[in-house]
Parts: C-alpha cells; sequence; structure tokens
C-alpha cells in the first residue's frame, strides 16, 4: 500500500512524513544515512570498493591497461569513470533527474580531476609512448538518492586499494615488460585533497 502511495503520489508521501519531523526510512530530518565500506570486494579487479549509502549500493572495480598517450596530453595517463545500471536497480529519472547517468558521469571525472588527489602525469610511464588508463566502471546495485554521494566515496575507495604491477622499458627491445608480482600503490600527490562529497537540498 505504502509503494502504491509512493509512486502515485511521491509528494504527498514525503510531505507525511514532513509534518512528523521524520524520514520514510526512521531517521530524523538531519539525521545522515547509515554508511559502510567494504574493501577489496572484486578480487579480480586491480582495486575495487563497495559502499552501501542507506539503502543505496555502489560497487566499483578499477582495471588497469596499458596504452598509448593521446597527442594532446603525451605526459599524462588517463582515468576513465563509467556508470552503469542494470535494469534491477533503475534510477527514478522523474524524482531525481539530477542524478541521471549522463548527468552523474561528467560531474564524477570533474571531481576527480580538479580535487588533484591524483595527477594524470603520475599515471604516464614513458612520456608520448606508454601510460596507464583506469577504467573506473561504477556500478549502482541499488538506489534510493545520494548516488552521487555513494559513487565518489566508491571510487575513492577503490582507487585507494588498487594496486599496479611494475612496467619497466626493455632497453634493447624497447617494448614493456610488466611483473605482476611486483605491485605499488598509486601515487597520491595530495592525499588531503580528496574531494568529500555531501549532497543537501533546501526547501524550494
Amino acid at each position: 500500500m505504502a509503494a502504491g502511495f509512493k509512486i502515485a503520489e511521491p509528494l504527498e508521501y514525503h510531505m507525511s512524513f514532513l509534518k512528523d519531523n521524520c524520514r520514510p526510512d526512521g531517521r530524523e530530518l538531519s539525521e545522515f544515512r547509515t554508511t559502510t565500506l567494504n574493501i577489496g570486494s572484486i578480487s579480480t579487479a586491480d582495486g575495487s570498493a563497495l559502499v552501501k549509502l542507506g539503502s543505496t549500493t555502489i560497487i566499483c572495480g578499477i582495471k588497469a591497461e596499458l596504452t598509448n598517450p593521446t597527442v594532446e596530453a603525451p605526459g599524462k595517463g588517463i582515468l576513465c569513470p563509467m556508470l552503469t545500471c542494470p535494469l534491477s536497480a533503475p534510477l527514478d529519472f522523474d524524482l531525481a533527474p539530477q542524478e541521471s547517468r549522463p548527468s552523474c558521469q561528467p560531474f564524477i571525472v570533474d571531481v576527480i580531476e580538479s580535487s588533484e588527489m591524483i595527477k594524470p602525469e603520475d599515471l604516464c610511464i614513458d612520456r608520448g609512448k606508454l601510460c596507464w588508463v583506469l577504467y573506473c566502471d561504477i556500478m549502482c546495485l541499488d538506489y534510493d538518492g545520494n548516488i552521487l554521494d555513494a559513487c565518489i566515496i566508491a571510487l575513492l575507495a577503490a582507487l585507494k586499494n588498487t594496486r599496479l604491477p611494475k612496467v619497466t622499458i626493455n632497453k634493447v627491445t624497447c617494448k614493456p615488460e610488466v611483473d605482476l608480482k611486483e605491485r605499488h600503490e598509486l601515487h597520491y600527490t595530495n592525499i588531503q585533497s580528496a574531494p568529500l562529497f555531501l549532497s543537501l537540498r533546501t526547501p524550494s
């Protein structure tokens, strides 16, 4: 009954709780969602993390691959976040248009790049020839609001969990040699500049 009321009359549904100074999940209006974090959730990834922010559940897996730097940025590596949402956990575009996938993805990229926690230069191995590209696959497993907060937390935790194999350039063949047994953490240029994301909404 309550689920049907929420879908049919979302404004009235939420207003009925606001009158009692509480939220539908029982929290007070000023109370944050309970947050849990699991590091290293995907054993096959180079780095991963799973975040639960209330009922919103986000998992992020990072896969590192060697590639050629772009012509425009020969001394930089590439960070490539991608947000996906399976049919079993669809985003409600009517209730949260600002949290739709087309809006989220460039925002996530901008937050990470502008924070300068990880500089693209640190992902470059051989200027103009070889660099790392980090594919950051972010998946929404369950959606109940505040998806941007959860995505940023999951991505940052996964990046901190990422271990890259040692790569050297063979002086004879000029080809890269990858040592999977020796791995190192990502270099954080300024760990204190890691973004802290918080969504707030003011009454209209």
